[in-house]
């Protein structure tokens, strides 16, 4: 199970998710109650280690601007969300950038085929709600098995389990679920999502 914990913006919270076991953190740097600078971002990558990937956030920015931005950041990685093309992952690939395509249920069809992506997320109809929705769906889409993918969506340490295996998800992301506040994120949910998700991938 590949585990991601997003929206960190403090070192005491990606050292939480990196000593936890986390695979993967990540930084927002569009307009959000969790947005980083880059470089506050570039400040908060001392804290990961190899092996560790960390990916800046964006929604509607064009993906040029998003790759500035991340180089300025200090980044390899891009997570981009809202209404993206074909063109837009080849503009980040050949930028050098790896990428985290991001996806709505409910989305067209065409938009869970594999547009040669690094990871495919795939978040709730309402992105950033942190409501549970109906994860077992996810398991009747075509062409996602085998296909490196990650759920998203209202996911907290108490449901990531049964979630992830109603999906048949090949990874878990999460911020919200493991927030005080919004936008505040609690070291023991981080630490309690991070051992669920980890535990649930070997039972």
């Amino acid at each position: 199970m590949f585990i991601k914990v997003c929206g960190l913006s403090t070192p005491e919270s990606v050292c939480e998710a990196v000593n936890a076991g986390a695979d993967a953190v990540g930084f927002v740097l569009t307009a959000s109650p969790r947005v980083v600078s880059p470089g506050q971002a570039r400040a908060l990558l001392a804290d990961v280690p190899e092996g560790v990937v960390a990916i800046g956030v964006f929604r509607d920015e064009p993906v040029a601007d998003a790759v500035a931005i991340a180089r300025a950041a200090g980044l390899e990685w891009i997570q981009l969300h809202g209404q993206r093309s074909r063109e837009d992952v080849a503009t980040a690939h050949d930028a050098g950038m790896k990428l985290v395509r991001a996806v709505t249920m409910g989305a067209a069809p065409a938009e869970f085929e594999d547009w040669g992506e690094d990871l495919l997320l795939i978040d709730a109809a309402v992105p950033g709600s942190g409501e549970e929705w109906d994860y077992a769906s996810m398991a009747g889409i075509p062409g996602l098995q085998g296909r490196n993918w990650l759920l998203a969506g209202g996911l907290h340490p108490e449901n990531v389990g049964p979630a992830a295996a109603a999906a048949q998800a090949w990874g878990v992301d999460v911020s919200s679920g493991v927030e005080s506040s919004r936008g505040v994120k609690d070291l023991a949910k981080i630490r309690a999502f991070v051992h669920a998700a980890r535990f649930a991938a070997t039972v």
